[in-house]
């Protein structure tokens, strides 16, 4: 059942996108590889970067069917190695394919090592006009032993350097629970986030997928991530201080000032749909989903022979549409509407799961009033447990 005009409008008042597209625009080069990340991604090299660039405007071009899009997001991998003309190509190209909104959110995320007030400029003259930050932390021990290529210092003025050139929408990635970081360690890199002021800021517990370098550097250092009470301590005093300092939490790892939310991730975790372009992309739409060859060469090959680029395909069951709605709609502070949700799949949510979120309320974890079920921060903490229940 499709959802009535009525019921897309967000709570903070600003309209979804009336079932727009968002464009996710992977960019896979980095400088360095970090030793906790998990995306698809690999070291920079010039010849390939620009061959992928003439893929990614080709897939792109090949994929348009001017569908209305208010949201471009340049993901990674560091999308701040390509250069000023390289994200106008790309920004061009969606402009040819799509119906691009007039106020579409545009995003790149950056590191702070590759910013400067001359590339910051240039960039939003080519149409970004939303800069996502990695700063990760605040503390320079930690940023080293992370494995990033800056210090504390470059990120404030990487941040500086992004509002100087005049781009007023800019989120800050950090990431809580770093090995060896006590509490009140990350108390101060919070404190330092919330100085610098930002529109937007992401904090991510940080979770070490089996094999990461990082989990084999930290086990030799005896760098050991704080005991889980510790964890949960970082993570409430976390958003006690963004509460403090007027962000409104609303998502379980994002904050936002008003009007700030990020509108392509909404699409999300609000049952939205999205089309991703480069080397290991994911999309869904029309209740397909699909993703990209991950390897970047074979993926640059299989747009120059004109052949499929996505190597795995299938159609969602309502059933898998349902569990996602719910598992990426309770992420948010909001939660969901129960009677929505439950039209738009035909089912009876309060029979099927009434008595597991009694439980949870019971427990503390969730509520259920005016027909929505929300997380507390409490039961934010220990979501994937929670939300489990539901997929």
């Amino acid at each position: 059942m499709g959802v009535p005009r009525n019921e897309r409008v967000r709570r903070d008042g600003d309209v979804e996108g009336d079932g727009a597209l968002g464009l996710y625009v992977h960019v896979p080069f980095c400088a360095a590889i970090c030793g906790y990340c998990n995306f698809n991604r690999g070291l920079l090299d010039e010849d390939l970067k620009r061959a992928y660039v003439t893929a990614l405007t080709r897939e792109i071009e090949r994929s348009g069917d001017g569908r209305r899009v208010d949201s471009i997001f340049f993901g990674g991998g560091t999308p701040s190695l390509l250069a000023v003309e390289e994200v106008a190509r790309v920004l061009d190209a969606c402009g040819r394919a799509f119906d691009v909104a007039p106020d579409v959110e545009t995003t790149l995320e950056m590191n702070p090592e590759s910013c400067s007030p001359s590339y910051v400029s240039a960039l939003l003259g080519a149409g970004i006009n939303r800069i996502s930050l990695g700063v990760q932390s605040f503390d320079d021990g930690e940023l080293a032993r992370l494995g990033r290529a800056h210090s504390a210092e470059q990120a404030r003025e990487a941040f500086a350097a992004i509002r100087g050139a005049g781009c007023g929408n800019v989120s800050l990635d950090m990431m809580l629970w770093l090995p060896a970081q006590s509490r009140a360690a990350c108390a101060a890199s919070v404190e330092a986030l919330v100085a610098l002021a930002p529109d937007h800021a992401s904090l991510y517990m940080l979770e070490l997928y089996p094999n990461a370098p990082l989990r084999e550097e930290a086990a030799r250092r005896g760098w050991s991530q704080a005991p889980d009470e510790d964890a949960a301590a970082m993570y409430l005093d976390a958003f006690a201080r963004t509460d403090a300092a007027g962000y409104e939490q609303y998502e379980i790892s994002n904050v936002a000032r008003p009007g700030r939310r990020s509108r392509h991730n909404l699409k999300y975790w609000r049952d939205g749909e999205w089309l991703g372009f480069g080397c290991g992309a994911h999309s869904t739409r029309g209740g397909v989903r699909w993703k990209n060859l991950s390897e970047t060469a074979r993926y640059v090959d299989a747009v120059e022979q004109g052949a499929r680029v996505a190597e795995t395909r299938r159609r969602l069951s309502v059933e898998e549409r349902l569990g996602d709605a719910l598992f990426t709609g309770l992420r948010l502070a909001e939660g969901i509407d129960v009677a929505v949700v439950g039209r738009r799949y035909g089912v009876d949510l309060e029979a099927r799961y009434g008595s597991d979120v009694g439980r949870f309320v019971d427990a503390g974890w969730m509520t259920d009033a005016g027909g929505r079920w929300r997380l507390t921060r409490a039961g934010m903490l220990i979501s994937n447990a929670v939300l489990s229940t539901f997929v």
